[in-house]
């Protein structure tokens, strides 16, 4: 089953979603919320959700691996955006109109530039050869992270291009209720997407690492199934979100035998996130990154020399990694 993330296409909520103001303490200032009603969306429907299968989705920053220079490398996202006199222009043509398709761009004129680099998103429309903007005016795509990029250093920390692995967190393959931190053959992730998470990424909502010691890893899209998901209620799914152990989540991706995602995240229920105590960070977890099998020194501060030294180790929660420097 291919399962790509959300930048690779757009994925739809399962319910059909309502905007509704919010109240705000300053007047000048009005609140949105786009919110969950109790009607399952028809794309949904199309798509056979009752028989998908549910995976957490995990709060980090989207990644993608493909070839760069002849061998697999990890990619960032990085979206190409209007220009502002192309902002304000697609802004007041939403305004009046309310429905972006309709908007025609230059493409060449009304974009900032992006590296030489860069290439779109998979799935993107396209005309005459050039990717079109979402009904955001944005155009999803990706930059290669170089080794020891400043601009992307965390994302530079999961890989190693020397050996050509990656550092993974996913399910333990001999025991589900344990993760396992592991490096993984970059070829082994090719035309994948995952998350980013970490130390330094979306205000580290799993309690990972520490600022002296900042901790990252990569997590497959897809790669923690839901093992007992609620039902396909508005009232079930809420009860699981606030009271089931598993449902300690950032929300559910749907995962359908056509290839479709369909996803629901906690505030599209008007929940809160990031929450104290979440399921991931909660779970056992076993390190399994032998250095010794690859043909390169790693250098003494990166996170591949860490975890090697704690090869084999177990903890009893993922947030409780903590390194011996």
């Amino acid at each position: 089953m291919s399962r790509l993330g959300s930048v690779q296409r757009k994925v739809p909520c399962l319910f059909v979603t309502q905007v509704k103001e919010e109240p705000s303490a300053k007047r000048e200032r009005q609140s949105f919320k786009v919110l969950a009603t109790e009607t399952i969306n028809q794309k949904a429907l199309d798509a056979d959700i009752y028989n998908a299968i549910p995976t957490e989705k995990v709060d980090g920053t989207c990644c993608y691996v493909t070839t760069y220079k002849g061998q697999p490398y990890l990619w960032a996202r990085l979206d190409r955006k209007p220009n502002k006199l192309s902002e304000k222009r697609f802004k007041r043509f939403l305004y009046s109109m309310e429905d972006s398709k309709e908007f025609i761009w230059n493409i060449e004129e009304d974009f900032r530039p992006v590296p030489e680099c860069w290439i779109p998103a998979k799935e993107i429309q396209q005309s005459s050869g050039n990717p079109l903007p979402d009904e955001n005016g944005h155009i999803p795509g990706w930059v290669p992270v170089e080794k020891n990029s400043k601009q992307y250093r965390w994302h530079s920390s999961v890989v190693n291009y020397e050996a050509e692995i990656a550092l993974i967190l996913k399910c333990h393959a001999d025991d589900p209720g344990r993760l396992e931190i592991s490096s993984v053959p970059l070829s082994d992730l090719l035309e994948q997407t995952l998350e980013l998470i970490g130390t330094n990424i979306n205000a580290n909502p799993y309690g990972l690492g520490s600022k002296k010691h900042p901790l990252h890893l990569l997590v497959p899209h897809g790669a923690f199934e839901i093992k007992n998901p609620p039902m396909l209620k508005h009232s079930d799914i809420l009860s699981w979100f606030e009271s089931c152990t598993e449902g300690k989540i950032e929300g559910i991706v749907w995962h359908c035998n056509d290839g479709h995602l369909i996803k629901l995240h906690r505030h599209h229920l008007g929940m809160c996130w990031p929450i104290p105590e979440t399921y991931l960070n909660s779970q056992p977890v076993v390190i399994a990154v032998n250095g010794t099998k690859y043909d390169c020194d790693f250098e003494p501060k990166c996170l591949f020399n860490h975890f090697s030294k704690l090869d084999g180790q177990r903890f009893s929660r993922l947030k409780d990694i903590k390194f011996d420097v």
